[in-house]
């Protein structure tokens, strides 16, 4: 790491809560979204044209089938911390999908989803899959919480299929939403900027939205979401006051929010929503200050880079959370990515466990109850 990226993580680690005990929470979004459906629909895509190759989530994020899970498990119970605790993912999760079925009989005029579990049973040991999802968060190394109802942004996506645009119905047709600009290069945005939009209508929309999705959750998992995190770190400050009367206490993402100021052209930076310091209504901030992405970059030395962020937050007594989107344990599109990507969390994990030998792994809301004094 050089001395400028050096200095500058010690400098957004050091406002904010802080705590002497070494913790390390890993945060993972995307879990329950579709994304790209299949093998036969990601090489039918490519057949017609639609170039891939530019944006990782569309060449291997999918739902996780059952041999993702295992293994990722697997991984997870392969360490302990110095509580004899197994290190856990918070599976930050959409749960919901469209039901695009429903859609398409209503000529793309109105929007319906259904519950991810019910896109699951559609896949190859559906059911298997979320068995699994029960025995990982019993066995305390994998705990849901809200991503949000679903990952794609709704009022934008039906307008563009109102509209005939042809990559969108293409994809639509494929059953799937994950077209964005990384392929498409005329697509204004993309669609998995959930809350990009400032307007009253879209506001009300959003309400609406994440009150059902915190209600599905509840309903799913048996328990509600004490924490939250937007889709690509945007949100209008508006929709916090319904997060907070649906019982969400701690928003994770990064110090950088991007806080759109009209209907998803233009945005203002909000750069200081540092470690446990509240938003204006009420909400504590959970700042992610490592990164481990490597079905992104797959050349770069993610385990390095972790370790001396693990390094630099520590030194400010600050916790270490991780930032690791689902992508990089999928391997049911291309297995070698989940074989790579777990080998090299496994070796991060016993490595923070050697180095650190009083670390103490948290899911995020242990972290945000812990910030809160409770």
């Amino acid at each position: 790491m050089k001395i400028k990226s050096v200095i500058t993580n010690t400098f957004l680690n050091f406002p904010g809560w802080h705590t002497p005990r070494k913790i390390v929470v890993i945060e993972s979004d995307d879990w329950g979204s579709i994304r790209m459906p299949s093998k036969e629909v990601k090489q039918k895509l490519q057949q017609s044209g639609i170039m891939l190759e530019n944006d990782p989530y569309s060449l291997f994020d999918t739902q996780a089938d059952d041999k993702d899970l295992e293994a990722l498990f697997e991984v997870l119970c392969s360490v302990k911390d110095k509580n004899g605790r197994y290190a856990v993912m918070t599976a930050d999760t959409n749960v919901a999908n469209p039901d695009f079925d429903k859609i398409k009989a209503s000529d793309y005029q109105q929007y319906f989803y259904e519950p991810f579990t019910y896109t699951l049973k559609r896949n190859p040991d559906g059911d298997k899959t979320f068995q699994l999802w029960k025995q990982g968060i019993a066995s305390g190394v994998f705990y849901p919480q809200s991503h949000g109802r679903e990952h794609v942004n709704v009022r934008r996506w039906l307008h563009d299929l109102r509209e005939k645009h042809a990559n969108v119905r293409l994809w639509f047709d494929m059953g799937s939403y994950g077209t964005s600009y990384l392929v498409d290069k005329a697509q204004r945005g993309h669609y998995m900027t959930a809350f990009d939009s400032a307007m009253p209508e879209d506001i009300a929309f959003y309400n609406q939205s994440i009150e059902e999705g915190l209600n599905l959750f509840e309903s799913i998992f048996g328990y509600r979401s004490e924490s939250f995190i937007a889709t690509t770190y945007c949100w209008p400050l508006e929709i916090e006051p319904v997060l907070i009367m649906n019982g969400v206490k701690y928003l994770q993402g990064t110090v950088i929010q991007n806080i759109p100021v009209d209907n998803g052209e233009k945005f203002r930076k909000k750069k200081n929503n540092f470690q446990g310091v509240k938003s204006k209504s009420g909400l504590i901030h959970l700042m992610r200050n490592v990164y481990f992405e490597p079905a992104q970059n797959p050349g770069f030395d993610w385990i390095g880079n972790c370790l001396r962020r693990i390094d630099i937050a520590f030194r400010c007594s600050k916790p270490a959370t991780i930032s690791m989107h689902r992508l990089n344990v999928i391997g049911r599109l291309v297995e070698e990515n989940r074989t790579r990507n777990l080998a090299l969390l496994k070796q991060l994990l016993k490595e923070i466990v050697k180095r650190w030998p009083d670390v103490e792994f948290m899911n995020s809301a242990e972290l945000g109850r812990l910030v809160e004094g409770k």
